[in-house]
């Protein structure tokens, strides 16, 4: 096959068939020299049982060394020198002499299959055939690449990031809509992926849901802009491209002529012309389509659309511009009315928080970095305003690093108790290694309360008081009750098993002395709940809940304020209004006291403080900031431990100058 070559010390070019004839061959080699060995050894044992002379058995055939034959597929090598071979191997430097093998320098910094004999090297199988192209999607079976359509993906693939620190990667790693990924073929299939550069990325793709966000597929599509637009389908090699008019609507359904491929693009003439989604419902847009929450406005976008045809349905994606992107995201997370100290705050902080997903996409079977409901950032669901627009223009192309120069997970949240937690109350191995999120007192001195907060007795203190020096002492969100008058068994039990069925290791069963992971069938009348462990700041970590049957204990913040909400109570903020929670509690900070009857629980009561998950940036708190003269870099470094901000375009601005 073109673009191959078999290093030996022949020079024998060989196919993969022909390799794989001589690999078993050697392996079969090895075989035959082991039943050798073996039967020298039979007749050795044969002859000292029946009592042959000494001299007799010095004349059987001496053991014969069969050769170890090892072959290390699809390594990176590193150096071809004189005397051994340098590899790349599961994220490892390793080296072998050389066997019967001579190298040629030609050999550097290819993928390649090793074969070692005794540890030697004795064939090197390179592997240059290469294709280079957007990425458009990838998952455990397949990478698709603009101009060349879907490749399969060999089981033992592997990937390689080539730029600042050489390390593995997988195709989770591919930064998704661009063409920074060389990709290695073995046979028409994908062997390895190169991560070649590293350049700063400008557009987002985001993958949109149906109408009130529910998921991630359509049935029927209609399209149409506010300029003349292109549809464009058909084969990689001859594509065919409609042009419309202003106003015009294009229907696309799943079993539509434009799908003779899998994807259709669909542009607008112009750099400032918008699409519509003419049957998708959100919250800002042209009135005109009933969504489960009555009349839903029809969106709006800016830059492209993709349009995939799975077996689930069809996926939109929305390729933007990321700064065009902020112009919708934060209206949506943050009010436009806040400070601009604040609301640059945030932008920096949406910018950081999509890069990252621009970095690690969060759908890389369809190719979309993020959604654009509230499991990402919520976007295009409120219209564009004036100060927030200006809030991202006037933080162009900031991130917040880490100390160690990484994108920083700028998680934030609404409102704050006064104090925040850390991000491994997520249970998540990834939120536990996350050191940079600053957990003290939300308050001019904040202070770093430590463990304090964890002990229960200091916990129900600080959150039935308040503080007035806290910055968010007069949210209404700062403090709040909720009140179960009646405990409904069926609903708690829902909830319990939905968790369970979320993260099975989050929902135990007390069982001979130990908590143990099982399904929960029944829930009997319960006995008791209450907090048996706290998270640093006084989060909720840990809920039991005793019954007279079996005693469970519920894990991380979010699933103790899923199982606590019984769908139906209000929550009293401390301002005194009530509000609809409908399947979450506003926060893991609270106490709860319970009433029974008969040893019975019947009801119980929490008072609590904040809105969110309490880890990162509060914007509530953002905002009070603001107004007491904190910059939006004050604001940030108050949050995010030890971190920085930098421009992920200078450097390209300085080159085009």
């Amino acid at each position: 096959m073109a673009g191959r070559r078999v290093l030996n010390r022949e020079r024998n070019n060989l196919n993969r068939s022909q390799r794989m004839q001589l690999k078993a061959f050697i392996c079969l080699l090895g075989l035959i020299l082991l039943m050798l060995l073996l039967f020298g050894k039979l007749v050795s044992l044969i002859a000292d049982r029946t009592g042959e002379p000494e001299r007799e058995l010095k004349s059987q055939p001496q053991p014969t060394h069969v050769p170890t034959v090892e072959v290390l597929t699809n390594v990176w090598i590193l150096d071809a020198g004189e005397e051994e071979l340098a590899i790349f191997r599961d994220g490892e430097r390793e080296t072998y002499p050389y066997g019967l093998f001579s190298p040629e320098l030609s050999m550097r910094e290819q993928i390649a299959d090793v074969v070692l004999t005794d540890g030697a090297v004795t064939n090197v199988f390179v592997k240059t055939d290469k294709i280079n192209g957007k990425i458009l999607s990838a998952n455990d079976t397949a990478i698709e690449v603009e101009g060349y359509g879907r490749i399969p993906l060999e089981a033992d693939y592997k990937g390689y990031r080539l730029y600042d620190e050489m390390a593995m990667c997988t195709v989770k790693d591919i930064c998704f809509g661009y063409d920074f990924t060389d990709i290695v073929l073995d046979e028409g299939s994908v062997c390895g992926i190169l991560l070649a550069r590293e350049e700063a990325m400008k557009y987002i793709r985001v993958l949109l849901k149906g109408t009130d966000y529910e998921g991630s597929f359509h049935e029927r599509l209609v399209v149409t802009s506010d300029t003349g637009f292109t549809v464009t389908y058909g084969a990689y090699e001859a594509p065919v491209t409609e042009n419309y008019k202003a106003g015009e609507e294009v229907v696309i359904e799943r079993d539509s002529d434009y799908f003779t491929e899998s994807r259709i693009r669909i542009q607008p003439d112009v750099l400032t012309g918008k699409l519509t989604l003419c049957n998708v419902g959100r919250s800002q847009g042209i009135q005109g389509i009933q969504g489960i929450q009555g009349i839903q406005r029809i969106p709006s976008y800016r830059g492209s659309l993709e349009l995939l045809n799975t077996k689930d349905g069809i996926v939109v994606i929305n390729e933007v511009l990321l700064e065009e992107y902020l112009y919708s995201v934060v209206p949506s997370e943050m009010p436009a009315k806040y400070p601009d100290e604040a609301l640059q705050a945030q932008a920096i902080c949406a910018r950081t928080y999509a890069y990252g997903h621009m970095e690690h996409a969060g759908y890389p079977q369809y190719g979309a970095h993020v959604d654009d409901s509230t499991s990402y950032q919520v976007y295009n669901n409120i219209l564009e305003q004036e100060s927030t627009s200006r809030a991202v223009k006037e933080t162009y192309g900031q991130l917040l690093k880490t100390a160690k120069g990484e994108t920083a997970g700028t998680y934030y949240y609404s409102t704050s108790c006064g104090i925040g937690t850390e991000a491994a109350v997520w249970k998540t191995q990834e939120a536990a290694s996350i050191d940079y999120l600053s957990v003290r007192r939300l308050n001019p001195e904040g202070a770093d309360l430590g463990g304090y907060l964890q002990d229960e007795d200091h916990f129900a203190e600080f959150i039935q008081g308040k503080d007035p020096t806290d910055f968010e002492a007069d949210e209404g969100w700062y403090r709040w009750t909720y009140e179960v008058e009646t405990l409904d068994r069926d609903h708690m039990l829902e909830a319990l098993q939905k968790r369970y069925e979320a993260n099975s290791q989050l929902v135990l069963t007390l069982s001979d002395g130990e908590y143990v992971s099982r399904p929960i069938k029944e829930l009997k009348a319960v006995t008791d709940i209450y907090i048996d462990k706290r998270g640093v700041g006084g989060v909720a970590d840990e809920l039991i809940i005793e019954t007279k049957g079996d005693t469970y204990k519920v894990i991380s913040e979010h699933n103790i304020r899923y199982v606590l909400c019984d769908g139906k109570s209000k929550v009293q903020r401390q301002d005194g209004s009530r509000v609809d929670t409908p399947s979450l509690l506003p926060s893991g900070f609270f106490v709860i006291t319970t009433g029974k009857d008969k040893g019975n629980v019947v009801g119980y009561s929490l008072v609590g403080g904040g809105f969110g998950h309490g880890v990162g940036m509060s914007q509530n708190g953002a905002k009070e900031m603001a107004k007491r003269g904190y910059s939006a870099q004050d604001i940030l470094f108050y949050f995010y431990d030890g971190c920085y901000l930098e421009n992920i375009y200078d450097s390209e601005e300085d080159s085009d100058s």
